[in-house]
């Protein structure tokens, strides 16, 4: 979940190619592997089959070989490094130690010669693959995980211009929504039909997060009143009113000694950072003030520990710099299948703004204080790029939107 957004965001940056590859190549093994029929994502799957670690991953030289042919064998190992002496335990873990360049002139082909025999390769092995027994899977569905996954399929859906990983995002939302939540409480895990336990911080955070990141993705009002909501309870349950902060348990939870506070980002960020970037985040889409106030509050309570500990605040730090950075305000004002609203949309996707918001209305549309007065100049698809709601010219045009987004 963590590494398809990231890869997603390194697309955004560099125009690389190899970096939307991979972030479609893992959405889709999630599709594939990690998906329950009825939408929410499984936790993990296990390193060993049949009794070995590794097994259904690893790759010997002689493997390829008999698989690809002696010629496409031979650049496929040097790209990925698969040698006799191997990696891991004899075998390989395919991995890429050079670059394209670098093996298309040891090889004497051109670059697109040498992604033509990889991608053929892949697709031999990857079917290969299949005919061997695969690992076990931990089928429990975790609201928290699901939250991440969902914002990096929803993201891609808008990056990439990919319509079925939107309707994998929705398919997802309405699930956790309508099954892993009783009384407005969202529950913590869900297998084999039921959901059960009182959900932690991080699982309200990261699916308000998950949400936000939805309704930037589709333009759905609906994702937005959700993500509001969750975020209203997750104050309610879990806010500090004294000292401020998050508290890590709810006020529903069994009464504990002393309820803690997590405020370091580890292997996943921690609530308190992910809640902080929904409030400045939903802060900046909604005008509530009181959602700005409290991400200050919790900046000033990390503060000393942001400046001993930098490193273990990664995601709060890239909150504190959406609050300090004065973000982008975008709005999209045109039918959604107009192709000139598809033309704006692919220009605010396209680049890395991590410091932004993404509105999207079809017509006028008042429902949020960054629409009001936004309408479609001269009956055309229209953009305004705003800062503190004070915006520029109103355009028409993608060349014109990228001018403003410099």
């Amino acid at each position: 979940a963590l590494l398809s957004r990231l890869y997603l965001h390194a697309y955004q940056a560099t125009g690389d190619e190899f970096y939307r590859r991979i972030a479609e190549e893992t959405l889709d093994y999630v599709v594939r592997e990690m998906t329950d029929e009825r939408g929410g994502f499984y936790s993990t799957q296990d390193a060993d089959s049949e009794g070995h670690e590794g097994k259904f991953f690893i790759w010997t030289p002689q493997e390829v070989t008999e698989l690809l042919g002696a010629g496409d064998a031979a650049v496929f190992n040097a790209y990925y490094d698969v040698t006799e002496g191997g990696n891991f335990e004899g075998s390989n873990i395919l991995h890429v130690t050079a670059s394209l360049a670098e093996v298309a002139q040891q090889a004497n082909i051109s670059v697109e010669e040498l992604e033509t025999v990889l991608r053929r390769g892949r697709e031999k092995l990857f079917a290969a693959r299949e005919l061997r027994i695969k690992p076990g899977r931990d089928e429990k569905v975790l609201t928290a995980w699901n939250g991440l996954m969902l914002a990096s399929f929803a993201e891609a859906s808008a990056i990439l211009e990919r319509a079925d990983y939107l309707a994998i995002a929705e398919r997802n939302a309405a699930f956790i929504l309508s099954e892993m939540r009783r009384e407005g409480l969202l529950l913590r895990t869900y297998k084999d039909g039921q959901a059960k336990l009182n959900a932690y911080l991080e699982d309200y955070a990261f699916y308000a997060d998950g949400l936000t990141a939805l309704y930037q993705a589709s333009g759905e009002m609906r994702w937005l009143k959700e993500a509001v909501s969750l975020t209203e309870r997750m104050i309610e349950e879990f806010w500090d009113a004294e000292d401020g902060g998050f508290f890590y348990t709810g006020r529903s939870h069994e009464e504990l000694i002393v309820r803690t506070k997590d405020y370091f980002d580890n292997a996943t960020p921690s609530g308190n950072s992910v809640a902080a970037e929904v409030l400045v985040t939903l802060a900046a889409l909604t005008g509530n003030e009181n959602y700005q106030r409290m991400a200050v509050t919790l900046f000033r309570l990390i503060a000393g520990y942001i400046k001993r500990y930098p490193t273990a605040f990664g995601r709060a730090l890239g909150a504190l710099d959406f609050h300090l950075s004065t973000p982008k305000e975008i709005v999209i004002i045109g039918p959604r299948e107009d192709a000139g609203t598809k033309s704006l949309l692919r220009e605010v996707w396209r680049r890395y703004l991590p410091n932004k918001v993404v509105v999207q209305a079809e017509g006028a549309d008042e429902s949020l204080p960054l629409l009001k007065e936004r309408t479609m100049l001269d009956n055309l698809p229209t953009a305004y790029v705003c800062e503190n709601y004070t915006c520029q010219r109103p355009v028409t045009t993608a060349a014109e939107l990228v001018e403003q987004l410099k």
